[in-house]
């Protein structure tokens, strides 16, 4: 299973690029699964639900089950977040994992820049970052590989040569 990472600042672009990617690389017969990495509490059950009630209750783990979809909802009371690679190892396998997040971890990753957030370049200092999406020229600013934050076709193909990967 290989890996490869988009990251950014907030309202950088990652979210829209994952998901054109998860388009265009299923589009080219890939097997496609994400990872997404959240700051912030989150919820995908809602208050009142029986999946909610449960683990309010204090239930660990929680799986809800359909004909349509499952999910595992793990509450970690306490606990510290797991590990990158532990996430992985949940995941069943696929041709590719996008990692949405995770900027600190050191596997390959394109990097989202738009020019509004006025933050800085991530890959001045992070030798992760392989290349970079962004919606103004940044050539005169780095020796990355640098593409139009809207170029889903050549940056799949980057991340296709980069992993290795030939439909």
């Amino acid at each position: 299973m290989k890996i490869y990472g988009i990251v950014g600042w907030k309202n950088s672009g990652k979210t829209g690029l994952v998901e054109r990617l998860v388009t265009d690389l299923t589009g080219r017969g890939l097997s496609v699964s994400t990872l997404k990495h959240a700051h912030h509490h989150f919820e995908i059950d809602r208050r009142g639900k029986d999946s909610w009630r449960h683990r309010e209750a204090g239930a660990r783990e929680v799986i809800i089950a359909s004909r349509r979809r499952w999910v595992l909802i793990s509450e970690l009371r306490g606990q510290d977040e797991p590990p990158l690679p532990h996430l992985l190892s949940l995941l069943s396998p696929v041709d590719l994992v996008l990692i949405e997040g995770y900027k600190a971890e050191a596997h390959p990753k394109i990097e989202c820049h738009r020019q509004m957030t006025g933050q800085p370049l991530l890959a001045e200092r992070d030798p992760s970052v392989r290349a970079i999406a962004s919606d103004v020229a940044l050539a005169d600013r780095t020796d990355k590989r640098v593409f139009r934050l809207d170029d889903t076709a050549g940056i799949a193909g980057f991340i296709l040569s980069e992993t290795g990967l030939h439909p």
